[in-house]
C-alpha cells in the first residue's frame, strides 16, 4: 500500500486528539507514516502506533523548538522527496495551515485546506463560503497535501509497527528567519480544547451579560463538554475572545453543539455548520439558528437550560 505521511500535533510527545483521528483517516487510504518533531518527539512513538503507524519518522533537532514553522515544512519536503508517499495529511490548525502551504511551495504541490472527508481517490470534501456550499477538490499537481478539520474522522485503535526512524536535515537561513523568544504553556482548566472537543456548548447575546454564562458552563462540565461563545458576545467583554466561535474566530465541527441565546447570524454559522448535530435553544422562533438546527428548542434559556442541565444530571445518575 502506499505510504501516507501524517504530522502529528503533539505536546512534548503527547499527541492531540485530531492526530489520532487523522492516522484513522489515513488507514483508509494507504500505509500510515507519523512524522513526529520537535521537543518529546520520540515520546509519541509507541502512542501513535496505537493508531495504525506503521513508521514514525522522528526529528527532535534544536531549530523545530527555536524557530517558528518553517523548520516543520522544511523536514516533511525532505521526507517526501525521499519516501515519495501518496499523500500528507495535517490538521487543520493555524500550524498545520502554515505547514501545508509552506510544503507546497517547497514541493510544487496542490493544497487542500479544511476538508472534512478524504476518499481512496483523494478528493477532499470542503465547506465553502461559510459553510453554505460543500464541494469535492481534487490536487492535480504533485503530492496532494491536505489539512482536516478536527471531529471530521472518529478515531479508532489499531496496532501499527511503529517502526522508529530518526530524520535528520538541513536547515537554511530561511528557516530561522522567525526565531520563537519566549514560550507560555496556557494554563489548562478541567474543559476539552474547543477545537478538539465532540461537544460544544455555546451562549450568545441571549446571556444578557457575563455572569449568566454560568449556565452555560454548568451544562457543558455536565456533557464534559467546551464552551464556546458568539461574536457579539465577546465583543461585549462577556467571554474569552479565544472562545469565539465563527467566521473571525474558531471553526468547530464537534459531534453535538448546542446553541444557547444565539441567533445564527452568518458569522456564527461559518464557525460551526459542519457539526454533527446541532441544538439550538432560543426564545424567538424566527432565529435563522433554527434553519440549521436538527433540533430546536423555543424558550426561555433561563428556565430551558437549568431544566436541562439538571434532567442530565439525573440520567448520569
Amino acid at each position: 500500500m502506499a505510504e501516507i505521511l501524517v504530522l502529528v500535533d503533539h505536546v512534548e510527545g503527547t499527541p492531540k486528539k485530531v492526530s489520532y483521528e487523522l492516522l484513522t483517516l489515513a488507514r483508509t487510504l494507504g500505509e500510515p507514516s507519523a512524522v513526529v518533531l520537535g521537543k518529546g518527539a520520540s515520546a509519541a512513538a509507541e502512542k501513535v502506533a496505537a493508531y495504525g503507524a506503521e513508521k514514525v519518522y522522528v526529528s527532535e533537532a534544536e531549530e523545530l523548538s527555536q524557530f517558528l514553522v518553517a523548520p516543520y515544512a522544511t523536514v516533511l519536503a525532505q521526507l517526501v522527496q525521499e519516501k515519495n508517499p501518496a499523500a500528507v495529511l495535517l490538521p487543520s490548525n493555524v500550524t498545520g495551515k502554515e505547514v501545508g502551504a509552506r510544503l507546497a511551495v517547497k514541493i510544487g504541490s496542490g493544497l487542500v485546506t479544511d476538508a472534512v472527508g478524504v476518499t481512496p481517490e483523494f478528493v477532499a470534501e470542503q465547506p465553502i463560503f461559510g459553510g453554505a456550499v460543500t464541494v469535492q477538490s481534487k490536487v492535480q499537481t504533485g503530492t496532494p497535501i491536505i489539512t482536516v478539520r478536527p471531529n471530521s474522522t472518529a478515531a479508532t485503535e489499531q496496532a501499527g509497527a511503529g517502526t522508529v526512524e530518526q530524520v535528520t536535515a538541513t536547515f537554511s537561513d530561511a528557516d530561522k528567519a522567525a526565531k520563537v523568544v519566549e514560550s507560555v504553556v496556557e494554563a489548562k482548566g478541567g474543559r476539552p480544547d474547543l477545537g478538539e472537543a465532540s461537544i460544544v456548548v455555546s451562549g450568545g447575546r441571549g446571556m444578557g451579560n457575563a455572569e449568566n454564562f454560568s449556565i452555560v458552563e454548568k451544562l457543558a462540565d455536565t456533557l464534559g463538554a467546551a464552551v464556546g461563545a458568539s461574536r457579539a458576545a465577546t465583543d461585549a467583554g462577556w467571554y474569552p475572545h479565544q472562545n469565539q466561535v465563527g467566521q473571525t474566530g474558531r471553526t468547530v465541527s464537534p459531534q453535538l453543539y448546542i446553541a444557547v441565546g444565539i441567533s445564527g447570524a452568518i458569522q456564527h454559522r461559518a464557525g460551526m455548520q459542519t457539526s454533527k448535530t446541532i441544538v439550538a435553544i432560543n426564545k424567538d422562533p424566527e432565529a435563522p439558528i433554527f434553519e440549521l438546527a436538527d433540533f430546536g428548542l423555543v424558550g426561555d434559556l433561563f428556565n430551558v437550560v437549568p431544566q436541562l442541565t439538571e434532567e442530565i444530571q439525573k440520567r448520569k445518575g
